[in-house]
C-alpha cells in the first residue's frame, strides 16, 4: 500500500481538548487489596508547584487541575514535599501571620507545605500485599492524610503514588474515625460500625 496521506479537518478556536482523568476507583471493602486505593503516578500525572509561588497561584492551580493536593518541586524531579487545599485555607497561614509578621499576599508555598522529611511513605512492595484495612490502620496511626508509596529503583527511593484518607474515605462510602487508633482488622470494622 502507499504512503498516501491521510484526510485532515480542520475545526475552529473553541474546540475543547480531551483532559486526562484519573482512572475511577470502585468501591472498596477492608478487605480489598490496598493497591486499590492508590493513585498511582505511572498513570496520572503528578500535579506540582514550585516552592516560591504564592499561595493564591497554588490555590488556582488545584482548582483549574482539579486536584487538593500539589507536590513541591524546586527542580525537576526531586519532591521537596506537599501541599494541600488544606494547607492554603487551614490554621497554617493564619499562624504564619501572627507568628512572622508576614501579609497573606507575601506567603509562599514553601511557607506552608509539608517537607518530604515529614511524610510517611510505604513500599509498594508492602503494599501490593496489603488490604485497606491496614492502610486504614496506618494512616490513622500517622494522624497525617496522606502516604506516599515509594519503590526502589537502581537503589534509590522513587515516588511511585500517593494515598489519601478522603479517597479511602470516599471509597469505603464511609468517615474514618480520626481519634480511634485500630491495630487490627477487627478492631476496625469495629470503629468504622458505631
Amino acid at each position: 500500500m502507499p504512503n498516501t496521506p491521510l484526510p485532515t479537518i480542520r475545526y475552529p478556536a473553541g474546540t475543547r481538548i480531551v483532559q486526562a482523568q484519573p482512572p475511577q476507583h470502585g468501591a472498596v471493602s477492608f478487605e480489598s487489596p490496598a493497591i486499590n486505593v492508590m493513585t498511582d503516578l505511572t498513570l496520572v500525572r503528578a500535579a506540582t508547584i514550585p516552592p516560591q509561588s504564592p499561595l493564591g497561584q497554588a490555590e488556582l492551580k488545584m482548582i483549574h487541575q482539579g486536584v487538593r493536593l500539589l507536590f513541591v518541586v524546586s527542580e525537576m524531579p526531586s519532591v521537596d514535599g506537599i501541599v494541600t487545599a488544606g494547607d492554603l485555607s487551614g490554621d497554617k497561614p493564619l499562624r504564619l501571620v501572627h507568628q512572622r509578621q508576614m501579609k497573606f499576599n507575601d506567603m509562599t508555598v514553601s511557607d506552608v507545605m509539608t517537607p518530604l522529611n515529614e511524610i510517611d511513605a510505604i513500599d509498594i512492595v508492602a503494599l501490593r500485599r496489603a488490604n485497606v484495612g491496614q492502610v486504614v490502620a496506618t494512616l490513622l496511626r500517622s494522624g497525617r492524610p496522606h502516604l506516599l508509596v515509594t519503590q526502589q529503583m537502581d537503589g534509590a527511593p522513587l515516588i511511585r503514588g500517593l494515598i489519601s484518607r478522603t479517597q479511602i474515605e470516599r471509597q469505603l462510602g464511609t468517615q474514618l474515625m480520626a481519634t480511634e487508633i485500630a491495630t487490627t482488622f477487627a478492631e476496625i470494622e469495629q470503629a468504622l460500625s458505631h
